[in-house]
């Protein structure tokens, strides 16, 4: 394995707000790790900081040895939060568008998923269901060949079988030499399918450690301990 990600003292102020408090963080190839934290944790941020959407107040931030930039956007596929396709094209225009964009975008393995979904490619997206829209965003970005798979909340606001294709289509699809980033508050959904586990509050990394650690030494899954750290 080699890395992939690290953070060197990475802050970020908003004002006087501190987003990211000094945060160090090394994340090595071939792993699914979930991002997991209570709200305002620092989780976004950090997540933004990687695809060079924000720049760090002060520290540093490399992906595969480099600062985010033009470079770097090709080897990251990230799934923001919010739905950022226009809802206006067909899901075979958002293809094509994807194809044009991305180098190691596979179209063919897009087109399969989609078709498995029993989805139109002619259909626009704003004639689609939440669910089947939220798969057309996974879809798209687990068909980069990409070295990093950021993902914020993927499985938010669906419902139980819309998260149970999202978690089998992160798994069967991404590339085994890349890693996986999973930002969740959903872990007991996502649990099964994670190496590792971040716990990050008030902007500082509290816990970095595998699963298979914390259950051995806490006696309980993931989502307990979670529960048990955060009091929740």
């Amino acid at each position: 394995m080699s890395e992939i990600l690290r953070c060197v003292g990475l802050t970020k102020n908003y004002g006087g707000l501190r987003a990211l408090d000094n945060l160090s963080l090394s994340i090595e190839s071939g792993r699914i790790i979930g991002l997991l934290g209570p709200n305002g944790a620092g989780k976004t941020t950090l997540i933004k900081m990687i695809n060079g959407l924000l720049q760090p107040t002060s520290g540093t931030i490399t992906v595969n040895g480099l600062a985010p930039c033009m470079t770097t956007k090709q080897l990251v596929s990230y799934l923001p939060d919010v739905s950022y396709l226009n809802n206006w094209m067909t899901v075979e225009q958002i293809v094509d568008m994807f194809t044009d964009f991305y180098a190691d975008f596979r179209p063919q393995l897009a087109y399969e998923m989609i078709s498995r979904l029993g989805i139109d490619r002619k259909l626009r997206l704003k004639t689609l269901s939440k669910g089947n829209k939220e798969k057309v965003c996974l879809i798209l970005v687990m068909s980069r060949n990409a070295m990093l798979y950021v993902l914020d909340e993927p499985i938010a606001g669906v419902d139980p079988a819309t998260r149970d294709y999202i978690i089998s289509t992160i798994i069967n699809n991404y590339n085994p030499a890349a890693s996986v980033l999973i930002s969740t508050h959903l872990i007991s959904d996502i649990e099964s399918v994670l190496d590792e586990v971040i716990f990050i509050q008030n902007g500082m990394i509290t816990l970095h450690d595998s699963v298979d650690s914390i259950r051995s030494q806490h006696n309980m899954s993931v989502d307990e301990y979670f529960r048990e750290v955060f009091r929740w």
